[in-house]
């Protein structure tokens, strides 16, 4: 049989039709890529589960999460209280399996819990983490305190809640990890510390890492006693739902109003004027909008506030040359919020 020799010009036709016919057929598809995942992470299954008795001391403890993890912020938040050091952590997929350096103590009730600063492989961090609490022991304790946290100054999920025997005194380690249960608030404000025993007295300590480092910074996080003690008793073993207000007491506080222009004067920037009265050197400054409108944010005090024309726009009263109101004195809280301050822009001065 003879063959068939196509010419130069006829071959790279051939070809090209070729081409056209077989990018034709292809199944188009949607391009990649798609909405960015802004979802938390959640825990999905552990095991022992939560709840769980006679868990073996020398058990391997796993954790699966709901997507895949980013492995390092993963493990630094996962901790077990009373502290037990980890030795290993493995993973595999979503799971990740801890080997522990020593075996856990017999009849025990143990929190594995998983700290809101664990994130997936897109960044989103879990906020409120999760709590596993297991026993040892052939029985899992009855006892357990619930609520909910009204937090100000911060938010309040991912907050933990140490739970310590009544009789312990002083102010806990947060490095240490020796409470005798522990609660995380969820992204709803809601808690339940679990595995107490009954009968049993406890106090509960609020701790918010709001720096998120693991450990408490007096100057940047919230830790405070509740002031309460909660006994737990063979026929009432579950204390609540109770209802904690926790502050953050470096919080600024604010307040917004209204400023009356008599003057109705287009020179300089109409300013809001705050000046502590414990310390003359803090000072709150803010531009008041075209509808009269401020709003102002300050250190929890007691605060002498004015509204003043700033003729030369220099960010300072000078009482001689430019008009103000007369000062009102506003004691704010922190993380306080006042609305409806009303001040009058007069033609007069004063002291600041």
């Amino acid at each position: 049989m003879r063959s068939l020799r196509l010419s130069a010009p006829i071959a790279a036709f051939a070809a090209s039709l070729l081409c056209i016919l077989v990018t034709g057929c292809a199944k188009r598809e949607p391009p990649s890529g798609g909405p960015p995942d802004v979802i938390p992470p959640r825990l999905h299954s552990s095991s022992p589960d939560s709840g769980a008795a006679g868990v073996a001391v020398d058990a391997k403890l796993s954790l699966t999460f709901t997507e895949s993890m980013e492995p390092r912020s993963t493990q630094d938040a996962v901790q077990i209280a009373p502290a037990v050091r980890i030795r290993q952590r493995h993973w595999s997929g979503r799971t990740l399996t801890l080997g522990l350096e020593e075996p856990l103590k017999a009849d025990h009730v143990y929190t594995l819990f998983v700290g809101g600063t664990a994130r997936d492989r897109h960044g989103n961090n879990m906020t409120s983490g999760a709590t596993i609490a297991f026993s040892t022991g052939a029985e899992f304790p009855a006892g357990a305190i619930e609520g909910e946290i009204e937090a100000r100054g911060f938010e309040a999920a991912g907050t933990s809640l140490w739970c310590y025997d009544s009789h312990r005194t002083g102010v806990p380690d947060s490095t240490a990890r020796d409470f005798d249960a522990l609660g995380l608030v969820d992204d709803a404000n809601h808690f339940r510390i679990q595995g107490l025993k009954v009968p049993g007295s406890y106090r509960i300590w609020a701790f918010a890492d709001l720096d998120q480092n693991r450990s408490f910074d007096p100057e940047r996080d919230v830790l405070a006693p509740v002031d309460t003690t909660f006994e737990l008793t063979a026929e009432h073993p579950v204390a609540g739902p109770i209802k904690l207000r926790l502050l953050n007491p470096r919080a600024p506080a604010t307040f917004r109003g209204t400023v009356l222009d008599s003057l109705h004067d287009s020179l300089g920037v109409t300013r809001i004027l705050a000046v502590s009265t414990k310390d003359s050197t803090l000072i709150g400054l803010a531009d008041v909008d075209r509808d009269g409108k401020f709003d102002l944010s300050v250190k929890g005090g007691t605060w002498r506030v004015r509204v003043f024309q700033d003729h030369d726009r220099n960010r300072d009263w000078e009482p001689a040359k430019e008009p103000a109101s007369e000062a009102i004195e506003l004691t704010l809280e922190p993380a306080a919020e006042v609305s409806d301050v009303k001040l009058v822009l007069r033609g007069r001065t004063g002291s600041p």
